[in-house]
C-alpha cells in the first residue's frame, strides 16, 4: 500500500540524486521516447506556442535591467522627465505583459497537461477493468490506486511544471548571459568565476536536506500506515480482541518520538539551505561591486551598468539550479511512464470475442454444459488468443488453488449438464474445486480445458454485458460500495423504481430491517458494509441480485453468513427466486441442497457421485457420506 504524502518518485523532482526505485523501475522497464512523444503528438500547436511564449518573456523581461540603467545613468541626473516617464512607464508595460504572458502560458502547458492525463487516466482504468480476477489477487490495491492516480498526478507536475520550468530556464539563462554580455563582459566574466562555487555549495546543502527529509518521509509513512490500519472498522475490531491496543499505542508513541529528531533535522537542514541561499545571494552582488570598484574598470563603468548588471546576476542563480536537475527530473518523469505503460502492456487474460454474439434474457432458454472441462491457476492460463499473463495469480477461494502449485489442476474432466430451469448443487469438502467451477459459469476465468456454454454458445463468445445480464452471482465474500443502501441496490438495474427496490428487499428477507433505519434506503451501509450484520449483509447482496432478475443463478454458498431462522427465510426466497430459472448451487450444509433437482459431489476436482438429493442420501456413496458428518 502507498501511504507516503505524495506521488511516488516525486519527491525527487527537485532533488540532487535519482531515486533507486525510480532507476530499479526503467531498468526493468524501459520506456520508448517515441511513445511518449505519441502522447504529446496531438498538442504540438499547443507545445509550439508555449514555447514561443516562454522565450517571449525571458527575452522581454531582461529588458528590464537596461531600462534601469537609463533611469540612472540619464534620465534621473539629467532630471529628463519625458524620458523618466518612458522609461518607468516602459517598465510597469513589461511587468504586465510579462505576467499576462505567464498566465496564458500556465493556461495553455496546464490544459494540455490535463488533457494528456485524462486520457492516460482513462485508458488505465479501463484497461486495469479488463484485467481477469488473477491480477487483482496478485497485485495490492493500494499499488493500482497509487499508479492510477498519484503517478498519473505526478506525471502532470512533469508536463505542466517541469518541463515548462526547464524550457523557461534555458531561455532565461542564454538570454540573461548575451544580456550580461552585452553590459560588461569583464564583469561577466567575473561571474563565470563566481557562479560554479556558490552553486557547488547550494546543491551540497540540498543534497543533505533531501536525506533528512527522505527519512522524515519514511517515519510518516510507518506512521501513516499504522493510522491507516489500527483506525479502520477492522484494524479496531482485531486490536480489541486480541488486546493489542496497548502495545500498538507503546509501538506510536516510540513512532511519533522519533519524528521529533527527524523533523528538527529536517527543519535544520532547511534553515541552513536557507541561510546558504542567504548568503551566496548577498556574495554574488559584494564581489561585483567590489570589481566594479577597481581601477581597471571604474573608469569605464558606470553606476547604472553595475546595478542593471547585478539585477541581472541576481536572475541567473536560480535557472542554472533548475537546469543542474535536469537530469534527475528527466530520470524521474521516465520512471513515471514507465510505471503507466507497464500496465497499459499487460495482456489481458479474459479477451472479448472478436465478433461477440448478442445474447438477451427474453430470447433465453437457461441451458448449461460445462464439458471436459480442466482448471489450473498456474502462472497464467493461457487464454482464447493464445497469450498468457506471468503476472497473474488465482484468488484463494479453494485451497486447491495455491500459487506455489502452479502445475496442479483444480478441475479434472468436468462433465457438468444443467437443464434449463433446473437447479444443480455442487458439495465436496473444503479445497474440492467447488468455488473455482461456479466462477467458471460468469467467465471470471477460462477453463484450461474444455467449454462452458449457456444455449450452446460458449461464454467466451457472448458479449461481455450480455453474460453479466444472463448470469447473476451471490457469493459467499460479500462485497458492498461504501454509499447508501439505495445505490448499493441500483448497481444491479439504475432504472429500478423505490417499489422495485422494496420488493428485492422483502424477497431477501430485509425489508424490515430497513424499514426500522431512520433514513430508511438513503442509510449508509459504512464502509464495506460494516454498519450492517454479516447476515444482513449477505441479504442485500442477495436483494441486488433478485433486482438484476438474471434468468441464470450462481449462488455460491449464498447463505453461508445466516443464522439459521434468517436462513430458512432466505432460503426459500432464493428457491422462488430460482423457479423457472437454471441455478449452480454451491453449499456446505445439507438442507440448502436438498431441494434441488440434481446433486453433484466434487473431491480433488473430479466429479465422484451425482444424482436426485434423496437417492444419493440413502445409499452408501460420498454424498451420505458427507451428510454424515455434517460438512455438506
Amino acid at each position: 500500500m502507498t501511504v507516503t504524502a505524495q506521488p511516488r518518485g516525486q519527491a525527487h523532482l527537485s532533488g540532487t540524486k535519482i531515486a533507486p526505485e525510480d532507476r530499479q523501475q526503467l531498468n526493468q522497464h524501459p520506456v520508448s521516447l517515441r511513445r511518449i512523444a505519441q502522447l504529446f503528438a496531438p498538442h504540438r500547436g499547443a507545445i509550439t506556442l508555449v514555447v514561443a511564449l516562454i522565450t517571449a518573456s525571458s527575452a522581454i523581461t531582461i529588458a528590464q535591467p537596461f531600462l534601469v540603467r537609463e533611469v540612472i545613468d540619464n534620465a534621473l541626473p539629467n532630471q529628463n522627465l519625458a524620458l523618466l516617464a518612458w522609461l518607468t512607464a516602459a517598465m510597469i508595460v513589461i511587468a504586465a505583459l510579462t505576467a499576462v504572458i505567464g498566465v496564458v502560458q500556465t493556461w495553455m502547458s496546464t490544459l494540455m497537461g490535463q488533457r494528456v492525463m485524462h486520457g492516460l487516466r482513462v485508458s488505465l482504468f479501463t484497461h486495469l477493468q479488463a484485467q481477469s480476477l488473477r491480477f487483482f489477487t496478485r497485485t495490492r490495491s493500494g499499488e493500482v490506486q497509487s499508479r492510477l492516480m498519484n503517478d498519473i498526478s505526478g506525471m502532470q507536475q512533469v508536463v505542466t511544471t517541469t518541463a515548462t520550468g526547464v524550457a523557461a530556464n534555458i531561455t532565461t539563462v542564454v538570454a540573461t548571459f548575451v544580456a550580461m554580455l552585452a553590459l560588461s563582459p569583464s564583469l561577466t566574466m567575473i561571474s563565470v568565476i563566481v557562479l560554479p562555487p556558490a552553486i557547488w555549495l547550494s546543491r551540497q546543502v540540498a543534497r543533505l536536506r533531501r536525506q533528512f527529509t527522505d527519512e522524515r518521509q519514511q517515519a510518516l509513512a510507518g506512521l501513516h500506515t499504522q493510522v491507516e490500519e489500527g483506525l479502520s472498522v477492522s484494524g479496531a475490531r482485531l486490536a480489541k480482541t486480541l488486546g493489542t491496543t496497548e502495545r500498538d499505542a507503546e509501538k506510536f508513541t516510540l513512532r511519533s518520538r522519533d519524528l521529533i529528531g527527524l523533523e528538527v533535522r529536517s527543519q535544520l537542514a532547511g534553515r541552513w539551505r536557507m541561510a546558504t541561499m542567504q548568503i551566496v545571494f548577498a556574495a554574488i552582488p559584494a564581489v561585483i561591486y567590489f570589481a566594479a570598484g577597481l581601477p581597471f574598470a571604474a573608469e569605464t563603468m558606470t553606476i547604472g551598468t553595475v546595478v542593471a548588471f547585478t539585477a541581472l546576476q541576481s536572475q541567473v542563480f536560480r535557472p542554472m539550479m533548475g537546469l543542474l536537475n535536469i537530469g534527475v527530473q528527466w530520470y524521474t518523469a521516465l520512471a513515471f511512464f514507465s510505471r503507466i505503460f507497464e500496465y497499459l502492456d499487460l495482456v489481458p487474460e479474459l479477451t472479448p470475442a472478436a465478433n461477440p454474439v448478442r445474447m438477451k434474457p427474453a430470447h433465453l432458454t437457461g441451458e448449461v454444459r460445462i464439458c471436459g472441462v480442466d482448471f489450473s491457476y498456474g502462472s497464467g492460463v493461457a487464454n482464447r488468443s493464445g497469450s498468457s499473463n506471468d503476472a497473474e495469480s488465482p484468488s484463494n477461494t479453494d485451497p486447491a488453488s495455491n500459487p506455489e502449485s502452479p502445475s496442479t489442476n483444480v478441475l479434472h474432466g468436468v462433465d457438468l449438464h444443467i437443464p434449463a430451469g433446473r437447479t444443480v448443487a455442487v458439495v465436496g469438502p473444503t479445497g474440492s474445486g467447488k468455488s473455482t467451477l461456479a466462477a467458471l459459469l460468469p467467465r471470471l476465468y477460462d477453463p484450461t480445458a474444455g467449454t462452458v456454454t449457456i444455449d450452446g454458445v460458449s461464454v467466451d463468445q457472448i458479449h461481455p454485458q450480455d453474460l453479466a445480464q444472463l448470469v447473476g452471482v451471490v457469493s459467499q465474500e460479500t462485497y458492498l460500495i461504501h454509499a447508501t443502501i439505495r445505490e448499493n441496490l441500483l448497481l444491479a438495474r439504475p432504472e429500478s423504481s423505490d417499489a422495485d427496490l422494496w420488493s428485492a428487499l422483502e424477497n431477501a428477507a430485509l425489508a424490515e430491517t430497513v424499514r426500522r433505519l431512520p433514513e430508511g434506503l438513503d442509510s449508509l451501509v459504512g464502509a464495506r458494509g460494516h454498519r450492517f450484520s454479516g447476515g444482513e449483509q449477505q441479504r442485500l447482496a442477495i436483494a441486488r441480485t433478485i433486482l438484476r432478475n438474471p434468468p441464470i443463478l450462481v449462488l455460491d454458498e449464498a447463505t453461508s453468513a445466516l443464522d439459521n431462522t434468517t436462513e430458512a427465510q432466505v432460503q426459500h426466497a432464493l428457491n422462488k427466486l430460482a423457479q423457472q430459472r437454471t441455478t449452480l448451487l454451491i453449499a456446505h450444509r445439507l438442507d440448502t441442497v436438498l431441494e434441488a433437482d440434481k446433486v453433484v459431489v466434487l473431491d480433488s476436482g473430479r466429479i465422484v457421485e451425482s444424482g436426485a438429493p434423496s437417492a444419493l442420501l440413502n445409499g452408501d456413496g460420498a454424498f451420505a457420506a458427507l451428510a454424515a458428518r455434517r460438512v455438506t
